[in-house]
């Protein structure tokens, strides 16, 4: 490969190492890499070469929908990443392009517009309130992730997805081996071999179903011919994995709310506003590694001054991009009265994360029901020492340890 920047030499290549930052704390080298210049040059702990890194707000969203930058090439490349081990298949929505990426998305829209999410609403709420009530029962101190925000996303996903309630508990085992490195490679795969054999049978029996779960669309889109069943079922698995990360959020979510009670008396006293709060939380907090799956430059393109070639890997940075004060004015703060509020926390252009309707749902289930009916909640340890696990690609507390 070689590249260039319209003004001069290339940028020298920054080594990253693996991302170990913990709680609220924003990447350091990423922070450095945004000083030095939004259009960067890095290699990441695993993979090979070097890659593109993109951080400016703008420069995010032309490469995330720009379709000169592609996924499937992804699988022809041997790239540098920060993943241990690469366990994408190739025809899996992730790796797809439009429009065979548009065909198998749109198989399973209904299930993510508002009114598609409504259809759960009111169980979600009984779950959590039945949650809750066991919280309260067993009395303080708590973990509340155990209690509550693990149990509580698996059973909103499961409803979405139409899993049934007796197959929760494998879901979740399955999808915490894969998500985090720290169970070895051999562990993760076979647990992906495992989640794709359910939901090939899953939606295998769903072919003729008129239900609004996602398995029963699948199952009619593979029924009419739409897509196949290989492709259904890779869509199947990246929504549960997707659905399970909103334990992770909701963590920091809390976890930052019970350590700014100035933040917290504002939520209680002014409900009305809790729902633009949680697009605020969502830009601020920092929930995933600083970059995720490349992409690949289809043809030269120019972003910022920087001629990228054809065949360069590009990643772009999503929390990078919700810091940028060009677009956030004073981006370090948290305003609960920014307005508008477009953060790039659920990602951007085909490949944003159809998850993000349930996710601010769970959230605002979550924060009405824990303010208004624990308003006493705070944590029973000191926030540094809250402990978060090492290796997950989404970060959030492995526990978090409650009193009221």
């Amino acid at each position: 490969m070689t590249e260039e920047t319209l003004a001069g030499p290339a940028p020298t290549v920054r080594n990253r190492p693996a991302p170990e930052p913990t709680g609220l704390d924003f990447d350091p080298v990423l922070s450095e890499l945004m000083r030095e210049g939004p259009v960067t040059r890095i290699r990441l702990p695993r993979g090979e070469g070097w890659a593109w890194l993109v951080t400016r707000y703008e420069d995010v969203r032309t490469v995330a929908d720009d379709p000169r930058f592609g996924r499937e090439a992804v699988m022809d490349h041997q790239v540098t990443r920060p993943a241990p081990h690469f366990i994408p298949s190739r025809g899996t929505v992730g790796l797809l392009d439009p429009p065979d990426h548009t065909r198998l998305r749109r198989s399973v829209a209904a299930a993510f517009t508002e009114k598609g999410v409504a259809r759960v609403r009111d169980k979600a709420r009984a779950t959590l309130d039945e949650l809750v009530d066991e919280l309260l029962r067993a009395g303080p101190p708590a973990d509340l992730t155990t209690a509550v925000l693990s149990p509580f996303p698996v059973a909103v996903i499961c409803e979405l997805m139409g899993v049934p309630d007796a197959d929760r508990h494998d879901m979740h085992t399955w999808t915490q081996q894969i998500l985090s490195s720290a169970h070895g490679k051999e562990v993760s795969e076979q647990a992906k071999d495992e989640m794709y054999g359910y939901f090939a049978d899953l939606v295998g029996v769903r072919l003729h179903s008129a239900a609004e779960d996602v398995a029963s669309l699948l199952g009619g889109a593979v029924g009419r011919g739409e897509v196949t069943l290989e492709e259904a079922v890779g869509l199947a698995v990246l929504l549960q994995l997707g659905g399970e990360a909103v334990t992770e959020s909701s963590g920091q979510l809390l976890r930052l709310l019970m350590t700014r009670p100035d933040l917290v008396e504002r939520l209680r006293a002014e409900p009305e506003i809790r729902p633009r709060a949680i697009e605020e939380l969502l830009r601020y907090i920092p929930h995933r590694c600083a970059v995720g799956l490349c992409r690949i430059a289809l043809e030269d393109v120019e972003l910022s001054g920087v001629r990228i070639r054809a065949g360069d890997p590009v990643h772009v940075s999503y929390p990078a991009a919700n810091r940028d004060p060009d677009v956030f004015p004073d981006p370090e703060t948290i305003d609960l009265d920014r307005s508008p509020d477009a953060h790039l926390a659920f990602g951007f252009g085909p490949h944003h994360c159809p998850g993000g309707m349930p996710a601010r749902l769970e959230s605002e289930l979550l924060m009405d029901v824990l303010l208004d009916r624990v308003p006493g909640m705070r944590l029973a340890a000191a926030p540094d020492e809250v402990p978060f696990p090492r290796g997950a690609s989404i970060r959030g507390p492995e526990t978090l340890p409650v009193t009221w």
